[in-house]
């Protein structure tokens, strides 16, 4: 474990280089590792454990997931089970399963949690806000955390590729005394690039606060409130796209993700250059006061609590379907669609 600067601030951080995947294998030598869930971080995590040659079980309810395993090469009685059989099999249990689902197995599964096992999770969601989830583990078992910061699918690419996620890990209960090497063991074995250090809590309110912030919500917001201003002005869909959506994916943001915000300023225009060193002061000051107001409902609890409420209806699936479907069929996306169809790569 190494000590990083980051903008001026020491954080932990372990790398390959810290912990091979070697001295990983060693360390979780003789333990059955259980998915549990094989929706969104499950393929990703379970597939990169096993072609990096550790014991790992999947434990699915039948249906499309269950035969999904299947198709991935997960045997049934041997490799694949049900939920219940592979949390008795497995030493280390990792929770895998949406939050929703979380909630609704938790009992089922709790009664496999045995004294000196580990229990796993990718957020911080369950045990964070366990005062509404019920999601109290017993206290003879480790539970720990290693979370990557991306979907299970970019998990699983990064590692075809032979790069790395980043993760962020922590222990939340320490009971056998080796909760932290085993955390270490199984991050560098899901594929991660590089891991830092957080807590549950601090994970669980920086992830609620980031998807319905810029990574989700409010780039939706800002990309369609531009969108409609220039279309509200006479520009063409085609024209007003472009501008807000397709110059931002296509150019910018690959520019800025390389090299950062400052160089690709600089090798912008200098008429794009004034104009947004003048302008990000008033965007910043507009948004900033909407981003604390948001922290404050995920810290709260209270974000926790929408998601537990909603996901909870038995509508919930239906609801969703036409809240996508608006989104989905919105003027800006279906010039999306169009707009993808003329990239070179697809016009050929």
């Amino acid at each position: 474990m190494a000590k990083m600067n980051f903008g001026g601030v020491e954080e932990n951080v372990v790398t390959r280089s810290e912990v091979t995947l070697e001295s990983a294998r060693k360390t979780l030598e003789g333990k059955t590792i259980a998915v549990i869930g094989y929706g969104v971080q499950g393929p990703g995590q379970s597939l990169n454990l096993r072609d990096n040659g550790f014991n790992v079980i999947v434990g699915q309810r039948p249906g499309k997931t269950y035969e999904k395993a299947v198709a991935d090469g997960w045997i049934p009685g041997q490799t694949l089970f049900g939920i219940e059989e592979a949390c008795q099999k497995g030493d280390i249990v990792m929770l895998l399963l949406s939050d929703a689902a979380v909630l609704s197995v938790w009992p089922t599964i709790k009664p496999y949690l045995t004294t000196g096992k580990t229990l796993y999770f990718s957020h911080g969601f369950a045990i964070t806000w366990n005062d509404r989830t019920g999601c109290v583990p017993p206290k003879d078992i480790d539970v720990i955390m290693v979370a990557p910061k991306g979907s299970g699918a970019t998990v699983r690419s990064l590692y075809l590729e032979g790069r790395g996620i980043n993760s962020s890990y922590a222990v939340y209960q320490d009971y056998t005394g080796h909760a932290l090497e085993n955390t270490l063991a199984l991050g560098i074995g899901i594929g991660s690039g590089y891991m830092f250090e957080t807590t549950f809590e601090r994970e669980a309110i920086s992830d609620l606060t980031g998807e319905r912030g810029s990574l989700m919500g409010a780039i939706q917001g800002l990309l369609l409130a531009q969108y409609e201003v220039l279309r509200e002005n006479g520009h063409s869909p085609s024209e007003a796209f472009n501008e807000t959506v397709e110059e931002l994916t296509q150019s910018l943001m690959p520019l800025f993700a390389a090299k950062g915000m400052d160089w690709m300023y600089a090798n912008c225009s200098t008429t794009a250059q004034r104009g947004a060193l003048d302008w990000m002061g008033p965007f910043h000051d507009a948004c900033k006061p909407v981003v604390e107001k948001l922290y404050a409902s995920v810290k709260s609890g209270n974000e926790a609590q929408i998601s537990i409420d909603s996901n909870s209806k038995p509508d919930y699936r239906e609801g969703l379907e036409k809240e996508l479907k608006a989104l989905r069929e919105s003027e800006m996306w279906q010039t999306a669609v169009t707009v993808r169809k003329l990239r070179p790569e697809n016009n050929k």
